[in-house]
């Protein structure tokens, strides 16, 4: 089971309970912002420090490299993110 650990020290165990990436941050009360959660408008854009994501369903809206919508995607690996 990949985790997610951000830039603050908060680690998360992304065991399947939570669809996206996004909706396991939201469990832990973390804010992030978002519009559309399907990966339409990129406003929940975050920095991928390290790891790799897949994507649910592929994003619509630019995303540089270094970058990654919670949105809509999932870890493959563990990662490390930045929540703007």
């Amino acid at each position: 089971m990949p985790g997610v650990k951000l830039s603050n020290g908060v680690e998360i165990n992304f065991d399947g309970s939570a669809r996206t990436i996004l909706d396991a941050l939201e469990r832990k009360q973390l804010e992030v912002n978002f519009h559309c959660r399907e990966g339409y408008c990129g406003a929940c854009r975050c920095k991928l420090v390290s790891g790799e994501v897949s994507y649910i369903n592929e994003p619509l809206a630019f995303v540089r490299k270094g970058e990654f919508l919670p949105c809509c995607s999932v870890p493959v690996t563990d990662i490390e993110i930045e929540i703007p």
